[in-house]
């Protein structure tokens, strides 16, 4: 909703924009494999609390944050309902049988990671490219969620 206030000074209209809807955050997070942070531990599921006012997303931040503060594998984050997943993107990718990138080669598996956000997403590839930089086998995408089941043969 916007409305309009008279400036005296400079004798104009001066347009103000207030929102309806105070912005809504998330909780997100788990526990993960490892302390990159970039995948979720196997046989866990990334938890989603919310949405919250910003305020009170810190505030269960800070409660879930206390409880585990012994597990050096677990750690929450707040994020924009903007950010906290309406967006979904996968990191897809491994060895692949030859440079067609097309199948991948026995004995290995098509390795997946997220959902993310895009810069997350970024970032994840960036690290795995970057452990598989000196394999010409080694192949790894950022994908939507429909492209992800296309490569599963879903």
């Amino acid at each position: 909703m916007a409305s309009s206030a008279y400036n005296p000074q400079g004798k104009a209209r001066i347009r103000i924009e207030r929102h309806a809807m105070s912005k809504q955050f998330y909780v997100i997070g788990g526990e993960y494999a490892d302390t990159t942070f970039q995948q979720i531990a196997a046989g866990k599921s990334e938890e989603r609390h919310g949405p919250y006012a910003e305020k009170e997303a810190h505030d269960v931040w800070r409660a879930l944050t206390g409880k585990t503060v012994d597990n050096a594998l677990i750690r929450y984050r707040v994020k924009p309902a903007a950010e906290s997943g309406a967006e979904q993107w996968f990191v897809v990718g491994g060895e692949y049988a030859s440079t067609d990138f097309k199948r991948i080669a026995d004995g290995h598996k098509l390795e997946t990671y997220g959902p993310y956000s895009r810069p997350e997403a970024l970032a994840v590839w960036r690290a795995i490219t970057g452990k598989t930089v000196d394999n010409a086998m080694a192949r790894y995408d950022i994908v939507t969620p429909e492209e992800m089941s296309a490569l599963k043969g879903n």
